[in-house]
């Protein structure tokens, strides 16, 4: 279980960091980050948004960590268990998807995001919803 959640937390850590490279201005990979229709970005999210991303992330980690008994504990039993069942649940639903533009049921597959999403994105985000409903369930 320790090697799971530590896995599940770098991870996590890991696209935390790529979410403020982007917020402090990073171009490297924004672009193909985002769905689009018609060759326009979807949504544009400003440097705020993107640090909210990081954050949640970084909180998804220490969930796991803590529900695994690794580290310190930062939230109370009742707290960390529901948090984790959530990080879990939003995984899950994003690795579903839209069923128009993200996920595994997306309809529009002829953009760059959309290739990502299904070669990267999307098994990526199952992988470590899988793994954070064992954390969840087993931690």
């Amino acid at each position: 279980m320790i090697v799971l959640a530590t896995t599940v937390a770098l991870a996590f850590a890991g696209l935390a960091a790529i979410h403020v490279y982007w917020a402090l201005g990073g171009r490297h990979g924004a672009v193909a980050a985002i769905p689009e229709a018609k060759g326009k970005p979807l949504l544009q999210p400003g440097t705020a948004g993107t640090l909210v991303v990081a954050v949640l992330l970084t909180l998804a980690a220490a969930m796991v960590l803590q529900r695994a008994g690794v580290g310190p504990r930062f939230a109370p039993l009742l707290i960390n268990r529901c948090g984790t069942w959530g990080v879990a649940v939003a995984l899950m639903l994003r690795a579903i998807g839209d069923f128009n533009y993200v996920g595994l049921f997306k309809r529009r597959r002829g953009t760059r995001f959309a290739r990502l999403d299904t070669l990267f994105c999307t098994p990526l985000t199952l992988a470590l919803g899988v793994a954070t409903v064992v954390i969840a369930t087993y931690g």
